[in-house]
């Protein structure tokens, strides 16, 4: 198994119940696929570089996890399709 990162940018306005939802949903889809979650650390509100989709703020978190390559592109397509998820970036370690 390969390490990776994966800084994905929640949607602000979501409240702290919905945030938790989503950031357990990302954590079980890695479990349930035979991955390794090493530490999830919640960077908090942050101001975006640009506005995304009329947005100047998003929630920040950084997931460290190990799996493998045939389960990061599908995770790519699940997150890519999650409503509540403004962006991500998944980088090998």
């Amino acid at each position: 198994m390969t390490k990776y990162e994966m800084l994905y940018i929640l949607d602000a306005s979501l409240t702290d119940e919905a945030k938790d939802a989503l950031i357990a949903k990302v954590e079980d889809l890695v479990n349930k696929n035979g991955g390794v979650i090493e530490k999830t650390d919640r960077w908090g509100l942050r101001k975006l570089q640009y506005p995304i989709n009329y947005k100047s703020e998003g929630y920040y978190v950084l997931m460290t996890f190990e799996a493998e390559k045939s389960f990061v592109e599908e995770l790519k397509r699940v997150i890519g399709i999650t409503d509540g998820i403004i962006r991500r970036l998944i980088t090998k370690r």
